[in-house]
């Protein structure tokens, strides 16, 4: 037997980096209290242990030419969650290692469940393999009959060692492999607890090897921190092909579905679902639930059919522009960049002739969605001016543009699919920035007005409505712009 003399270091679970006592103050990435002990064994002189990880023999054994790899054509696996594979990119590549996670009790045991029971109804041979560490079978099951997964080819296996999984694995040759949670699995060589940053990195390093080796999609579940991120090493994230995040809105049934990092697809899709009592049920418009209760005819409330990946999706902008009782007005945004809103304002004070500088004004994105593209720029501008003016626009007329310094409107992408968008909800009238008409060919029937600049943009909103607010002392300045410009 090989006597081995154990050793304890602190590592970074951040970074990574090594230091042989605890430090407050981590200085690889330089932050705090993120320094934990570790027990390591130092095997004696002349003996060691191989730890590396292969591709069986005659998988690129030797380095190889680039230009001679054959190009093989991938075959995306469908989990029956349209929503789910949205984001993935097309549904499920082989041997992609997919990280997923999101605060507790969101619903990621609940999605994987349902997206394992997907692909084993769908699946002629082979199986899901479900490894549950932090529950029993009975709870799962329990779980599994209220949401009514039923698929014969859905595996369970409760189990935390790592070698015994990827046992299971190789033997069984599952279709896909879920593990709840990658937290809870643990390598018996390493003395560390579960959990620890040695044990996420070895065990994600055995399943990562797993799936490129076997072809075998696998879903590894992760906790957060209370600050949101995903707990453990940061090189986790980096070594998995796609990370998945599930959020969602305090107060709000429904959950979205991010990927922050995908190998396979895009990262700025969004899949949207409900939490039902039999589990998460897609949304297949987004538009109607985030305009479900959109108030109508009131100052301040402006609609954007903005771009979320492939997917145009109408978001409800609201504003409150109010006298100021302090010395410096406040600026508070919720799903919308606070500097880019007080550009805004600047630009609506400077360009258009708005008097902002003694209000207090505070922006949301109703939902609890955010916003990001510049297209929203004139909803935002549009909503202070609302409020600001105490007018309200028209409920069947939408916004979009991006607003430069000058005052100018700029063209932005996918306009036609965001006018389609808006004509499925009823909307038949738009203000878009004017570059965007030279090649727009509008949907019949919808009425699109392009303008040159946002003071031009706003006279076009507000047109039609005589009243004529006492805070309103630029409404004939945006008129003889308009007019010059004609």
């Amino acid at each position: 037997m090989v006597r081995t003399k154990a050793k304890s270091v602190y590592r970074c679970r951040e970074c990574g980096h090594q230091a042989a006592k605890w430090l407050g103050r981590c200085p690889g990435c330089e932050a705090w209290n993120t320094l934990d002990e570790e027990r390591l064994e130092t095997t004696a002189k002349g003996r060691h242990s191989e730890r590396t990880f292969r591709l069986p023999d005659g998988a690129l054994a030797q380095p190889t030419p680039l230009a001679n790899l054959a190009v093989v054509p991938i075959e995306r696996a469908r989990t029956g969650i349209s929503e789910f594979d949205r984001v993935l990119g097309g549904g499920l590549v082989p041997g992609a290692l997919i990280l997923v996670g999101g605060d507790p009790g969101i619903g990621k045991s609940t999605l994987l469940l349902q997206a394992l029971d997907g692909i084993a109804r769908q699946q002629s041979n082979g199986a899901a393999l479900y490894v549950t560490g932090e529950e029993s079978p009975e709870q799962v099951k329990l779980r599994a009959a209220r949401l009514g997964v039923e698929a014969e080819r859905l595996l369970l296996f409760a189990e935390t060692r790592a070698d015994r999984i990827i046992e299971a694995a190789v033997e069984r040759r599952p279709t896909v492999l879920a593990i709840d949670s990658i937290q809870a699995v643990y390598d018996p060589e390493i003395e560390s607890a579960p959990g620890s940053v040695t044990q996420v990195r070895e065990v994600s390093a055995r399943l990562l090897y797993l799936a490129k080796a076997h072809g075998i999609p696998t879903f590894l579940i992760g906790h957060v921190t209370k600050d949101g991120n995903l707990a453990g090493p940061r090189v986790l994230e980096h070594m998995v092909d796609t990370v998945l995040y599930f959020e969602s809105s305090t107060n709000h049934a429904f959950r979205i579905l991010r990927a922050h990092k995908n190998r396979f697809g895009s990262t700025n899709e969004i899949g949207v679902f409900e939490m039902a009592a039999e589990g998460l049920k897609e949304v297949t418009n987004p538009s109607e639930l985030f305009l479900a209760e959109r108030p109508r005819g009131v100052p301040g409330s402006v609609v954007l059919p903005a771009m979320e990946g492939s997917r145009p999706v109408l978001m409800e902008v609201q504003a409150l522009v109010s006298p100021t009782s302090f010395g410096n007005p406040r600026r508070t945004c919720l799903g919308f960049d606070a500097n880019r809103a007080a550009l805004l304002m600047a630009v609506l004070e400077r360009r258009a002739g708005l008097d902002l500088l003694g209000f207090d004004a505070f922006v949301n994105v109703a939902g609890g969605m955010e916003l990001t593209e510049p297209a929203a720029d004139l909803a935002v501008a549009s909503a202070l001016a609302s409020s600001l003016k105490n007018r309200a626009m028209d409920p069947r007329t939408i916004v979009f543009g991006e607003i430069g310094l000058a005052g100018e409107l700029r063209a932005v992408t996918q306009a036609e699919h965001r006018l389609h968008e808006a004509l499925k909800l009823g909307f038949v009238r738009a203000v878009i920035p004017g570059p965007n008409l030279r090649k727009l060919q509008p949907p019949a029937g919808f009425e699109v007005i392009g303008a040159q600049s946002l003071a031009e943009a706003l006279d076009h909103i507000f047109a039609g409505d005589g009243r004529n607010s006492s805070n309103d002392r630029s409404r004939d300045v945006s008129k003889r712009n308009s007019g010059t410009q004609k």
